[in-house]
């Protein structure tokens, strides 16, 4: 259920509405300090911004939607009525806005401040009858998808559908094996404190909701921060506070993992996945699990925030399922993300090659990275991924190794001087990047002497996650014809924000978008592999094209840039090797049966409030993928499973060994070389390398006049 963006572009609090009622709240208002800033904002972001989008009659519908849409996108609060009552402030906030003047905004979160307090109380009124009374054998169903909902034209309608998003949360309780006489007393403490937020609403949360309805017009990574949120900001970007290592936003009434810190603790520990969704968090081994459904997300933060080696304990609704019935519950140890963890790591691949095994070195990247303060010392060994790769290259040549993997998998970025430095690393000379302003100026970097690079053969690999520094280095490559790329269809993150303070908070607006030296933008389309693998990842959910008013891929002139290699003969070759081996892998059969089984999960528009045909639903579901698991341990000649929870009891046994080897920092070097034997991606980029290792050879071959005897 989408409702109110609280803090942050996505940020959800509460639930409900109802009819207009004595309002018990008092009007939140605007202070003068908020005109200004409202009037800075909005030249910043007509001056400033990438897009050259100005603040017109157009602009402000789209705003106010956008502004609806945030407070009640599931359409559970304001009625058509209410709609047409705001239909008035269409075409005049961008008349208000530049003068400073907020009361449409102000206007519209009142109107559903006191419907949001009305509902809950009217919730909490009589919340143990109204479960008792429920009757889990009619058919009927519950709306997962709310888009195309129409505005309720009467209270009627309203309360029926909070009827059923009442009786949809009893279900799912019920099916998580929540005693039933508990159930009551857990939704009444949840919509509890959900009233406590909402009388705790103040003016910096509804001008930071009107602001950023504004703001994401432009762009999904222009914000503005109120001062709260800004402090907040800050401490993460100096990670001075420990956590989990994992990047949160909300989404509908939950908190969602937008992404993972690379070798932080959650990573580390291997369970939380992108786009599970926070219901519960518990203090310490046995500590009460503390409902967080409906939460601000500064507050769920803080709570999963605490002590270096502490332990928390999440409970989520997994990415793969689709029903809010399934919970699962993850113990991770709280730490820094320490910069020599988020180091360059390297490996060899022993690949087989008919009668021969050829060594395959393999160096994996989390994210791109330089000790500023170290630098800035004069600091000789100061820590950075170019330095650090440089040595684990000499190294591995030292090794003898007969190719390269570059592992960029997870890499959300980092600095770009970096990503231009680690592909001088590969090339003699030249270009990396173009960097076009707001202002259509357009500059390049790149490597500028000629020096030393490793010129063997050279396999990149990269995924939905791999972002910004990454896919530069990754265009770089495949532009030059330097290396192949392979895995998925890289993030599309290709802009450039800016921190500006204003009079209050601050405002992160997008200046500039990186463009590849053969003129293509990496944003929204992002780095296309020369090879595709199968992904676990959506693109309709993780990815710059999955967020509303992503700025478009485009072009601009390239730059002339020398070819290393002719790829595109032996690519077609690689190509059909690689498709045969996939069809006969079970790893990446079992990797595509799953992705169609996800994809068929993601079609279900709506759950049934029938506990009998929920629980049917499930058990197919459940039938499904373990008729995928058996498939594949059947033909890697494993004994099949009679149920997945044998799976999963496996996999809790392998979870609390890794926690307690973390607790105890002394995870095994066996552990790890576990993991890369059965990383069926990294093994397949390894295959690939070989692939054209083996054919340029054989092309050399071919070319090289005949020996003299």
């Amino acid at each position: 259920m989408r409702t109110i963006a609280a803090l942050g572009r996505n940020t959800l609090l509460g639930l409900a509405l109802i009819a207009p009622a004595t309002p018990s709240l008092a009007l939140i208002e605007y202070s003068d300090a908020q005109r200004e800033t409202i009037v800075e904002l909005v030249e910043q972001l007509e001056d400033r911004h990438y897009a050259k989008l100005k603040y017109d009659d157009e602009l402000s519908s789209q705003h106010l939607d956008a502004y609806i849409n945030s407070l009640d996108g599931s359409k559970m609060f304001f009625t058509a009525a209410d709609i047409a009552e705001f239909e008035q402030y269409r075409s005049v906030m961008d008349d208000q806005l530049p003068e400073g003047n907020l009361s449409a905004g102000y206007a519209i979160f009142n109107r559903f401040h006191e419907r949001l307090e009305t509902r809950l109380e009217a919730v909490l009124s009589d919340l143990p009858a109204t479960v008792a009374a429920m009757d889990f054998d009619i058919d009927e169903t519950y709306m997962l998808d709310t888009d195309d909902r129409p505005w309720a034209d009467s209270q009627d309608v309203l309360d029926d559908r909070w009827r059923k998003h009442i009786k949809n949360q009893v279900l799912g309780l019920r099916l998580a094996d929540k005693p039933t006489e508990e159930i009551p007393e857990t939704l009444d403490s949840r919509y509890r404190n959900q009233l406590k937020r909402v009388q705790q609403y103040n003016s910096q949360d509804v001008f930071q909701i009107y602001a950023n309805a504004l703001t994401e017009l432009y762009d999904p990574h222009t914000n503005y921060f109120s001062p709260r949120r800004s402090e907040n900001f800050n401490i993460n970007m100096s990670l001075s506070l420990e956590g989990i290592g994992a990047v949160l936003q909300v989404e509908d009434e939950y908190t969602k993992v937008s992404r993972l810190v690379p070798k932080g603790p959650a990573d580390k520990q291997g369970e939380l996945q992108a786009s599970d969704r926070i219901v519960g968090v518990g203090q310490g081994d046995d500590g009460d699990i503390e409902d967080v459904i409906g939460w601000r997300l500064d507050e769920v933060v803080e709570l999963i925030r605490g002590p270096k080696d502490t332990t928390v304990r999440l409970q989520v609704i997994p990415a793969k399922s689709k029903s809010t019935d399934e919970r699962k519950t993850i113990t991770i140890v709280r730490n820094k993300v320490k910069l020599e963890e988020q180091s360059a790591q390297k490996k060899i691949l022993e690949v087989p090659n008919g009668d021969e095994v050829l060594k395959v070195g393999v160096i994996d990247i989390p994210a791109f990275y330089i000790d500023f303060e170290a630098m800035r010392r004069g600091d000789k060994d100061y820590k950075s991924t170019t330095r650090d790769v440089k040595k684990l290259l000499q190294e591995l040549q030292e090794e003898g190794i007969d190719g390269l993997v570059m592992d960029l998998r997870n890499n959300g970025g980092g600095s770009l001087q970096e990503a231009n430095e680690l592909t001088g690393l590969f090339i003699e000379y030249g270009p990396t990047v173009q960097i076009r302003h707001s202002s259509r100026r357009v500059w390049r970097d790149g490597k500028r002497l000629r020096s030393e690079y490793y010129d063997g053969p050279l396999v990149v690999l990269i995924n939905r996650l791999s972002a910004s520094a990454s896919e530069i280095f990754a265009g770089a490559i495949q532009d030059y014809e330097r290396g192949i790329i392979v895995g998925d269809r890289s993030f599309g993150k290709g802009t450039v924000q800016t921190l500006t303070p204003l009079t209050e908070g601050q405002l992160k607006i997008t200046e500039s978008k990186f463009y590849r030296i053969s003129g293509d933008s990496t944003q929204h389309r992002g780095v296309v592999p020369d090879i595709t693998f199968p992904s676990v990842y959506d693109p309709e959910q993780i990815g710059e094209s999955s967020l509303d008013h992503a700025l478009n891929w485009d072009q601009i002139n390239g730059v002339r840039h020398r070819r290393y290699d002719d790829l595109t003969s032996v690519l077609p070759r690689i190509t059909t090797l690689f498709k045969e081996r996939s069809v006969t892998n079970p790893d990446f059969v079992f990797l595509e049966d799953q992705i169609a089984l996800a994809a068929q999960t993601r079609e279900l528009k709506e759950l049934p409030l029938n506990e009998a045909a929920r629980i049917a639903l499930r058990e197919s579901q459940e039938e499904k993928a373990l008729a995928i698991e058996n498939k594949r341990r059947v033909a890697l000649g494993e004994e099949p499973l009679t149920s997945l929870d044998e799976e999963e009891e496996t996999d809790e046994d392998a979870s609390d060994e890794t926690a307690e080897s973390e607790v105890a920092d002394a995870e095994s070097d066996e552990a790890t070389d576990e993991e890369d034997d059965n990383d069926v991606l990294l093994t397949e980029a390894g295959n690939v390398l070989v692939d054209a290792l083996v054919l340029k050879q054989q092309r050399y071959a071919a070319h090289s006049p005949p020996a003299e005897e």
